[in-house]
């Protein structure tokens, strides 16, 4: 159902409004900047998804290289912008930033990561990474800003099913977030400079908590519990863990408890019987 309000949602999906902001192209490539079209940008990355994300190698803000594959283990939240826009690429960010806060209130700050990678290669250095995360206030844990050779970020591009292309002024280019799953393979994509809360954290829950699976351990069954429960409350604004499905929950398990005590005490009898 997701899926089909992504589709639904096509005129806010794509954000391909050019950012004013100087991208520093030359005329001679921005004359053979191809158009972007929205619906097959809208396609590429929807067919992203289930796709695995390649080990790639970037720089982050302090310096530090960053492989993507050793953050398998955990989902990880991919965005990516380029530091010279100046309308788009923040607005994404700031929303991103207030849905990252929400969910590492309720989930924690250390169940899932989120990565921004500049995609203007020639521009987002390190530094100007950490000046674009000072600028939007990004102070979060768990969140590194990236910065990686054209190789590297043109194939993390293609795998998620980001589409950018220079434009006169900027790029035209996806707003789109993507959910990465612990397995390291694209799992949901969110779009749009100023998406609902519930439209990031839904997914987001799935993949930190999981839906399927069997509860061999008490942390899954914990997780299963969290996944059920954690709802969000439109009257405050933010999600809140609902004591009536865990008592609900609870007197459900408690009921079943008491079936199977019933039935085991008259099993025993007719064997004695």
């Amino acid at each position: 159902m997701r899926r089909y309000l992504a589709t639904a949602l096509l005129s806010v999906v794509l954000g391909m409004t050019t950012s004013m902001a100087a991208a520093h192209r030359p005329a001679d490539d921005l004359s053979r900047a191809p158009v972007l079209d929205q619906g097959r940008a809208l396609e590429i990355s929807q067919n992203a998804i289930g796709r695995p994300v390649g080990e790639y190698r970037f720089i982050d803000a302090k310096g530090a290289r960053v492989d993507i594959g050793e953050l398998r283990g955990k989902p990880v939240v991919i965005s990516l912008i380029y530091t010279s826009c100046s309308h788009v690429c923040p607005m994404i960010t700031q929303r991103l930033r207030q849905a990252v806060e929400e969910a590492q209130r309720v989930i924690g700050a250390d169940r899932f990561t989120v990565i921004t990678v500049g995609f203007d290669t020639r521009n987002d250095t390190p530094m100007r990474m950490a000046a674009f995360a000072r600028a939007q206030g990004v102070d979060l844990p768990n969140w590194r800003f990236l910065s990686g050779d054209e190789a590297a970020v043109s194939a993390l591009a293609k795998s998620i099913g980001f589409t950018y292309a220079p434009a006169a002024g900027g790029y035209l280019h996806v707003s789109q977030v993507s959910i990465v799953d612990r397995d390291g393979r694209v799992y949901r994509q969110v779009y749009g400079d100023d998406f609902p809360i519930q439209v990031f954290m839904e997914p987001l829950k799935e993949a930190v908590y999981g839906t399927i699976g069997t509860l061999g351990s008490v942390n899954a069954l914990f997780d299963r519990v969290r996944f059920l429960c954690t709802v969000y409350d439109p009257n405050q604004g933010r999600y809140r863990i609902s004591y009536a499905i865990v008592m609900s929950l609870l007197a459900g398990v408690i009921s079943l408890g008491a079936t199977a005590v019933v039935i085991t005490r008259a099993w025993l009898n007719s064997r004695h019987a």
